[in-house]
This record gives structure tokens, C-alpha cells and sequence, in this order.
């Protein structure tokens, strides 16, 4: 087994483990002259981060994958304690400007870049640094889970064993070539635009849609020759954020049920729940009983979008794609400003696991599919009656709420 094999095999265990425990912190790999870093969040990778060339390798995966997409910065309340390009990511995905897939996209492109680089160092060394609080205010549903990363990983060891194998070991690909001596174009066979000195050999190789070996040979006897060489060159300016402290405020918008602007006077419920059918349901039972009801169907921008209508009650499905209900009950209890909302679980699978299971993540309450509409409106009655009572003391006197789960219909 070769070095970077055996570092890879590392690597990808030590991943596996923290993935399979839901753990979170950062994989930091060094060696002397480089570092990159995996940020994981229970279990999954939230974005890889190197401070060498970072934007450009940013900008990069953006042109590949997500073309089109212009984040805004400046519409970011900045967090400092997560990567910015999660955090830009985030946005994306939350405005509908980004699908998932893209979103994913870009974060395994950036990690495997990262992982070209650092895997080959004979130096490097990975170890894991637990960061608990790192999984406040996070959608897990954005960040790629083992099965995910797995691929790019095998990919990234591909891609350096070929560059080893073509006998490029000794050359960097976030350099950039250069034209050292005047050349006939019909030399250059097309490369003229390219060697100004202003694109990395990792620039060229997405701009021709070829990979980055099969770029750097084709350069390499032009290189030997002594018409071309390589040099270092800086990384492009960061983006610009509003250096604010990230914040759940935010202005209410588009749902995927349409647009909503919520009425004071009436309590809002969301429910969250990947079939249509369920929310009209839902809808036709709370409405005439005088509650906004506003439906999110997809449960990675229901995370984006609860947090800016801040419901009353929220119903939850337990079982829906990309993220199930579990996640996203345990992601709202970490959140602040929905530590007391109540959360009623919406499932058809009535049984004691999965009722133990919800009330260990903090679930307020039970309700079967399909939603009866007596017992629907005699849950909403009691635990809104319960949430304004709780809010309420805690203001008066300042004392910590905690949820209650007693046995009675609807409850545990």
C-alpha cells in the first residue's frame, strides 16, 4: 500500500467514525507548508476550507456547478463561527435560487480539490477537534453525509494517483503559466489566451472541461522547453459581508404554498410535511377555526423558511426526503427563539419506539395521519394555550421553560 493510500485509508475512517457517532468539530489536515479543514456538524460534512487560493476555489465550483447563481453577501447577517461559503450556500438554497444538488455539488468539487492538494504531502497528518457548539443554527439536510462524501474521497485519490502517474509530482496546479518567450500561435495550438499568467492550472483545466492532468501534460513540453513557465499567484478578494452576528430575524417571504403575510391577531401553525395533500388537509381543518397555516414541503428550505415566519406550532412529518423529522425537531430545539415552540409530530408510524425516540429530541406532542379534524383543532387549542401561558411566566419572572409530556390524547 502506498503513503497516500494508507493516509487515505486514514482519513476515510476516522470520517466514518465521526459520521456514525453524528459528531461535530473539524478534521484539520496539515503539514508543514498547508492546511485544509472538513467542518463537520452531527455527522455530516457542512464545507472543507483551506486558507490557499479559498476564493478562487470558490469561484470555481460555483462556474461548474451552479453557473448562474449570483450570491448576494451583503443580504447575509454574517457568522463567523461557520465558513461563509456554507453560509452563502445556505442562502441559496433557502431563496430557491440553489437545488440541493447543486448545493452539494459545490461542497464535494471544494473538498476534493482540498484533498488533491493536501493528500500527497508526505507530512500530512489529519486528527479531529471536537466542536459541540458547532451545531447550532445548521441544516443538516445541506451538509453530505457519509455515503456522500465517500465518492469524493475515492475520487480525489484517483485524481493524484494519476498526476503522480503522468510524472507531475513536482508541480503545482494552483500555479499559473506564462509565456516566457514570444511564440507562433500555431505552436500554442489554441493555448494563447491562456498562458497570461492569470489562470491556475486549475482555471484552465474547468474552462477546457478536461482534467487537470491531461491539461498540465499537454503543457509540459512547452514547459520543458523553457517557453512557458509556471508561477505563484495571489487568491482573488473575498466577498463582503454584513458584519453583523448571524440572526434568526428576518423578514417573512415566499412559502412553498404561496405567499404569506402573517396577521398578528391570528396564530400562525406551519406545517411541515412533503405531501401537498396533508397541508390542504391541514389547511381546511385550521383555517375556518381562525389560524394562518402556511405548508413547506421541501424539509431543507422548511428549516430557511420557519425561521422566518417564527409559527406559533409547527406539525412535523416524520418521514421526508433529504431530512426527516428527527433532524429537524433536534435542529429547532437548538435554536433559541424555538426552545418553546411547540412541535407536533405528525406520523402514521403510531408506535412506542417512535414515540420514545420523539420525545427524547424534544417533540411536544403526537398526532396520527390522517389528522382528524377534532382531535387537530383540541392539540393546536391545548398546547397553544400551554406555549402563551409559558411564555408568559417566563417574562414575568424569568424562569426556564422546559417542555412537559404528559399522557393524554395527542401527547405522549
Amino acid at each position: 500500500m502506498s503513503a497516500e493510500s494508507a493516509k487515505l485509508e486514514i482519513l476515510t475512517q476516522q470520517l466514518e467514525t465521526l459520521c456514525q457517532q453524528f459528531a461535530s468539530g473539524d478534521v484539520i489536515l496539515s503539514n508543514s507548508a498547508k492546511e485544509g479543514k472538513l467542518h463537520i456538524c452531527n455527522g455530516h460534512l457542512l464545507y472543507a476550507t483551506s486558507d490557499f487560493h479559498r476564493v478562487r476555489r470558490w469561484h470555481r465550483a460555483l462556474k461548474k456547478n451552479s453557473p448562474n447563481w449570483k450570491p448576494q453577501p451583503h443580504s447575509v447577517s454574517f457568522d463567523s463561527e461557520k465558513p461563509w461559503e456554507y453560509q452563502l450556500l445556505y442562502q441559496g438554497v433557502a431563496n430557491e435560487q440553489l437545488t440541493l444538488t447543486q448545493a452539494k455539488s459545490i461542497i464535494g468539487y471544494v473538498t476534493l480539490e482540498i484533498l488533491f492538494s493536501l493528500l500527497h504531502c508526505t507530512d500530512m497528518v489529519s486528527k479531529a477537534q471536537p466542536s459541540p457548539e458547532a451545531t447550532s443554527n445548521v441544516s443538516l439536510g445541506l451538509g453530505l453525509s457519509y455515503s456522500e462524501l465517500e465518492p469524493v474521497l475515492s475520487k480525489g485519490s484517483q485524481l493524484r494517483a494519476q498526476w503522480e502517474a503522468a510524472g507531475l509530482g513536482s508541480m503545482n496546479p494552483t500555479e499559473a503559466p506564462i509565456l516566457r518567450k514570444p511564440v507562433h500561435s500555431q505552436t500554442l495550438s489554441g493555448w494563447d489566451k491562456y498562458l497570461n499568467g492569470k489562470f491556475t492550472l486549475w482555471d484552465i483545466s474547468l474552462r477546457l472541461g478536461k482534467s487537470i492532468t491531461s491539461v498540465t501534460r499537454a503543457l509540459l513540453p512547452l514547459i520543458k522547453k523553457g517557453l512557458v513557465q509556471l508561477r505563484a499567484v495571489p487568491d482573488l478578494p473575498a466577498p463582503t459581508f454584513n458584519l453583523r452576528t448571524a440572526s434568526w430575524e428576518s423578514t417573512p417571504g415566499e412559502s412553498e404554498t404561496g405567499s404569506i403575510q402573517p396577521n398578528q391577531q391570528k396564530p400562525l401553525i406551519a406545517c411541515i410535511d412533503d405531501s401537498p395533500v396533508v397541508f390542504q388537509v391541514m389547511k381546511n381543518i385550521l383555517e375556518p377555526a381562525g389560524y394562518q397555516v402556511v405548508g413547506l414541503q421541501d424539509p431543507v428550505q422548511a428549516i430557511a423558511q420557519v425561521a422566518r415566519y417564527k409559527p406559533d406550532l409547527i406539525f412535523l412529518d416524520l418521514v421526508m426526503p433529504d431530512a426527516n423529522g428527527y433532524t429537524i425537531c433536534q435542529f429547532l430545539r437548538k435554536a433559541p427563539i424555538f426552545k418553546n415552540t411547540p412541535v407536533i409530530i405528525l406520523t402514521s408510524r403510531d408506535n412506542v419506539i417512535d414515540r420514545s425516540r420523539t420525545k427524547l429530541i424534544g417533540a411536544s406532542g403526537f398526532l396520527g395521519k390522517p389528522p382528524d379534524p377534532e382531535e387537530t383543532l383540541k392539540t393546536v387549542r391545548r398546547f397553544l394555550l400551554r406555549s402563551s401561558d409559558s411564555v408568559e411566566e417566563e417574562n414575568n419572572y424569568g424562569l426556564e421553560i422546559s417542555n412537559n409530556f404528559e399522557l393524554g390524547v395527542g401527547e405522549f
